[in-house]
Protein backbone atom coordinates (compact mmCIF):
# COMPACT_ATOMS: atom_id res chain seq x y z
CA UNK A 1 0.00 0.00 0.00
CA UNK A 2 1.22 3.49 -1.00
CA UNK A 3 1.33 6.12 1.51
CA UNK A 4 -1.17 9.27 0.51
CA UNK A 5 -0.64 12.44 0.25
CA UNK A 6 1.27 14.48 2.65
CA UNK A 7 -0.74 17.16 4.53
CA UNK A 8 0.47 20.88 3.67
CA UNK A 9 2.44 22.41 6.66
CA UNK A 10 2.10 25.82 7.25
CA UNK A 11 5.78 28.24 6.37
CA UNK A 12 7.97 28.64 9.04
CA UNK A 13 10.17 30.94 9.87
CA UNK A 14 13.27 29.58 8.15
CA UNK A 15 12.67 31.06 4.94
CA UNK A 16 12.78 35.10 7.09
CA UNK A 17 16.99 33.84 7.88
CA UNK A 18 17.49 31.00 4.96
CA UNK A 19 16.42 32.74 1.97
CA UNK A 20 17.01 36.65 2.76
CA UNK A 21 20.44 36.35 3.02
CA UNK A 22 21.50 37.88 -0.15
CA UNK A 23 19.27 41.41 -0.14
CA UNK A 24 16.99 41.60 -3.36
CA UNK A 25 15.23 44.97 -2.68
CA UNK A 26 16.70 47.38 -5.61
CA UNK A 27 15.96 46.11 -8.93
CA UNK A 28 17.83 49.47 -10.22
CA UNK A 29 20.54 51.58 -8.81
CA UNK A 30 19.34 54.83 -7.44
CA UNK A 31 19.94 56.75 -9.98
CA UNK A 32 17.97 55.49 -12.59
CA UNK A 33 15.99 58.17 -14.41
CA UNK A 34 12.86 56.14 -14.32
CA UNK A 35 13.42 54.83 -10.50
CA UNK A 36 9.94 54.29 -8.41
CA UNK A 37 9.90 52.99 -4.87
CA UNK A 38 7.16 50.55 -3.68
CA UNK A 39 7.05 50.21 -0.35
CA UNK A 40 4.29 48.71 2.52
CA UNK A 41 3.16 47.15 5.46
CA UNK A 42 2.02 43.34 5.80
CA UNK A 43 -0.84 43.35 8.56
CA UNK A 44 -2.45 39.74 10.05
CA UNK A 45 -5.83 38.92 9.97
CA UNK A 46 -6.34 41.00 13.45
CA UNK A 47 -4.80 43.90 12.08
CA UNK A 48 -1.53 43.24 13.23
CA UNK A 49 1.88 44.06 11.83
CA UNK A 50 3.92 40.74 10.33
CA UNK A 51 7.46 41.57 11.13
CA UNK A 52 9.22 38.26 9.85
CA UNK A 53 7.42 38.39 5.99
CA UNK A 54 8.96 37.27 2.94
CA UNK A 55 7.53 39.47 -0.21
CA UNK A 56 8.57 39.05 -3.66
CA UNK A 57 7.70 40.79 -6.97
CA UNK A 58 8.16 39.40 -10.67
CA UNK A 59 7.37 42.02 -13.34
CA UNK A 60 8.43 43.08 -16.78
CA UNK A 61 10.72 45.55 -17.73
CA UNK A 62 9.34 49.05 -19.25
CA UNK A 63 9.12 48.02 -22.37
CA UNK A 64 6.62 44.92 -21.08
CA UNK A 65 8.91 42.46 -21.79
CA UNK A 66 9.83 39.44 -19.11
CA UNK A 67 13.74 38.68 -18.76
CA UNK A 68 12.77 34.63 -19.38
CA UNK A 69 12.93 32.39 -21.52
CA UNK A 70 9.27 32.21 -22.28
CA UNK A 71 9.38 35.80 -23.08
CA UNK A 72 11.21 35.61 -26.59
CA UNK A 73 8.93 38.56 -28.01
CA UNK A 74 11.95 40.07 -30.27
CA UNK A 75 10.11 43.07 -31.14
CA UNK A 76 10.49 44.24 -27.49
CA UNK A 77 13.98 44.94 -26.16
CA UNK A 78 15.11 43.22 -23.35
CA UNK A 79 17.40 44.73 -20.22
CA UNK A 80 19.54 42.87 -19.52
CA UNK A 81 20.92 44.70 -16.34
CA UNK A 82 16.77 43.91 -15.39
CA UNK A 83 15.91 40.30 -13.91
CA UNK A 84 12.33 41.73 -12.71
CA UNK A 85 13.05 39.65 -9.80
CA UNK A 86 12.91 40.98 -5.92
CA UNK A 87 12.90 39.53 -2.82
CA UNK A 88 12.94 41.16 0.87
CA UNK A 89 11.69 40.68 4.36
CA UNK A 90 9.74 42.66 5.86
CA UNK A 91 11.25 44.71 9.16
CA UNK A 92 10.43 44.72 12.73
CA UNK A 93 7.52 47.36 11.63
CA UNK A 94 6.39 45.09 9.07
CA UNK A 95 7.84 47.68 6.43
CA UNK A 96 8.95 46.45 2.96
CA UNK A 97 10.25 48.25 0.03
CA UNK A 98 11.75 47.78 -3.70
CA UNK A 99 13.50 50.58 -6.11
CA UNK A 100 12.41 49.41 -9.42
CA UNK A 101 10.91 50.82 -12.70
CA UNK A 102 7.35 51.03 -14.00
CA UNK A 103 6.71 48.14 -16.18
CA UNK A 104 5.14 48.42 -19.23
CA UNK A 105 1.75 46.28 -20.44
CA UNK A 106 2.04 42.60 -21.35
CA UNK A 107 -0.21 40.54 -23.18
CA UNK A 108 -3.11 38.51 -21.56
CA UNK A 109 -4.19 34.86 -21.76
CA UNK A 110 -6.35 36.66 -24.45
CA UNK A 111 -3.64 38.59 -26.26
CA UNK A 112 -4.82 41.97 -25.69
CA UNK A 113 -2.58 44.20 -22.99
CA UNK A 114 -3.12 44.55 -19.42
CA UNK A 115 -2.40 47.01 -17.53
CA UNK A 116 0.84 47.68 -15.96
CA UNK A 117 1.48 45.53 -12.97
CA UNK A 118 3.49 43.78 -10.80
CA UNK A 119 3.20 40.41 -9.59
CA UNK A 120 3.53 40.02 -5.67
CA UNK A 121 4.17 36.98 -3.57
CA UNK A 122 3.73 36.61 0.34
CA UNK A 123 5.40 34.26 2.57
CA UNK A 124 4.72 34.08 6.22
CA UNK A 125 3.99 32.19 9.35
CA UNK A 126 0.81 30.38 9.55
CA UNK A 127 0.07 30.11 5.90
CA UNK A 128 0.18 26.66 3.80
CA UNK A 129 1.15 28.22 0.61
CA UNK A 130 2.10 31.29 -0.78
CA UNK A 131 -0.31 34.37 -1.38
CA UNK A 132 -0.17 36.00 -4.62
CA UNK A 133 -1.40 39.28 -5.41
CA UNK A 134 -0.89 42.26 -7.82
CA UNK A 135 -0.05 45.74 -7.18
CA UNK A 136 -1.24 48.16 -10.27
CA UNK A 137 -0.94 51.89 -10.60
CA UNK A 138 -2.79 54.79 -9.61
CA UNK A 139 -1.73 56.93 -12.45
CA UNK A 140 -3.11 54.09 -15.11
CA UNK A 141 -6.52 54.39 -14.77
CA UNK A 142 -7.67 54.07 -18.42
CA UNK A 143 -5.39 51.35 -18.75
CA UNK A 144 -6.62 49.79 -15.09
CA UNK A 145 -10.88 50.08 -15.88
CA UNK A 146 -10.46 47.42 -19.24
CA UNK A 147 -7.79 45.55 -17.13
CA UNK A 148 -9.59 41.92 -17.38
CA UNK A 149 -8.10 40.91 -13.80
CA UNK A 150 -8.99 44.18 -12.34
CA UNK A 151 -12.39 44.07 -14.34
CA UNK A 152 -13.03 40.45 -12.80
CA UNK A 153 -13.52 41.84 -9.58
CA UNK A 154 -17.01 42.87 -8.95
CA UNK A 155 -16.58 44.47 -5.42
CA UNK A 156 -15.08 48.00 -5.97
CA UNK A 157 -13.47 48.07 -2.59
CA UNK A 158 -12.02 44.71 -2.79
CA UNK A 159 -10.53 45.93 -6.17
CA UNK A 160 -8.94 48.93 -4.95
CA UNK A 161 -7.05 46.69 -2.33
CA UNK A 162 -5.12 45.72 -5.90
CA UNK A 163 -3.81 49.54 -6.68
CA UNK A 164 -1.46 50.99 -5.21
CA UNK A 165 -1.23 54.47 -3.83
CA UNK A 166 0.74 57.76 -3.88
CA UNK A 167 2.54 58.79 -0.79
CA UNK A 168 5.12 60.87 -0.47
CA UNK A 169 6.73 60.31 -3.43
CA UNK A 170 6.62 56.51 -3.54
CA UNK A 171 4.15 54.20 -4.08
CA UNK A 172 2.41 52.54 -1.22
CA UNK A 173 0.72 48.80 -1.49
CA UNK A 174 -0.11 47.51 2.28
CA UNK A 175 -0.60 44.12 2.11
CA UNK A 176 -3.83 42.72 4.69
CA UNK A 177 -3.52 38.68 4.78
CA UNK A 178 -7.47 38.69 6.72
CA UNK A 179 -10.15 40.36 7.68
CA UNK A 180 -12.15 43.41 6.87
CA UNK A 181 -9.08 44.91 4.44
CA UNK A 182 -8.30 41.66 3.03
CA UNK A 183 -5.94 42.47 0.13
CA UNK A 184 -7.24 40.70 -2.97
CA UNK A 185 -5.07 37.39 -3.97
CA UNK A 186 -5.21 34.89 -6.39
CA UNK A 187 -5.47 30.99 -6.76
CA UNK A 188 -2.72 29.17 -9.32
Amino acid sequence: MSPGPTPSQTIGPFFHDALLDIDRSDLVSSDHPEAIKIQGTVYDGAGEIVPDAMVEIWQANRAGRYNHPADDREDLSLDEDFSGFGRTGTDAGGEFSFLTVKPGPVPGPDGRLQAPYVMVSVFARGLPKRLVTRIYFPDEEEANAVDAVLSSIDDQAFRRTLIARDESGALRFDIHLQGNKQTAFFGF
